[in-house]
């Protein structure tokens, strides 16, 4: 079993920034790539950053130049940096990973419980 726990969401005003943390925990062998994923009310999940394991980035249009995804592989933590806020941003945020655990070591994926962003003045 793995445990995910999310934390740094809130509500800022536009412009402003928060950093989002998603920490793993258990019998981890690896962990291989992870994204943030949003879904704001009435709307469909969507894939916001992913990083893989060799820290290769691939970002939404939505979050290029503003996001940024990172990761801390000795303490089992991503990260995404949000600058530049807007409205539009206000979602519950989730974290995705594919992890392997021991002993079997199999692939699967595992989603964080979700925290919430809320941009507005």
């Amino acid at each position: 079993q793995v445990q995910l726990v999310e934390s740094g969401g809130g509500l800022v005003q536009p412009g402003g920034s928060l950093r989002l943390s998603c920490a793993a925990s258990g019998r981890i062998f690896r962990i291989n790539e992870v994204g943030w994923y949003r879904q704001a009310p009435g709307k469909q999940r969507e894939l916001v950053a992913v990083i893989n394991s060799g820290g290769i980035t691939n970002y939404a249009d939505s979050a290029k130049g503003r996001f940024t995804i990172s990761r801390d592989n000795a303490k089992n933590t991503v990260y995404l940096q949000m600058n530049s806020l807007k409205p539009e941003d206000t979602a519950v945020y989730y974290c995705n990973l594919e992890i392997q655990l021991e002993p079997t070591r199999l692939k699967y994926h595992s989603w964080g419980q979700g925290t919430q962003v809320t941009v507005s003045s």
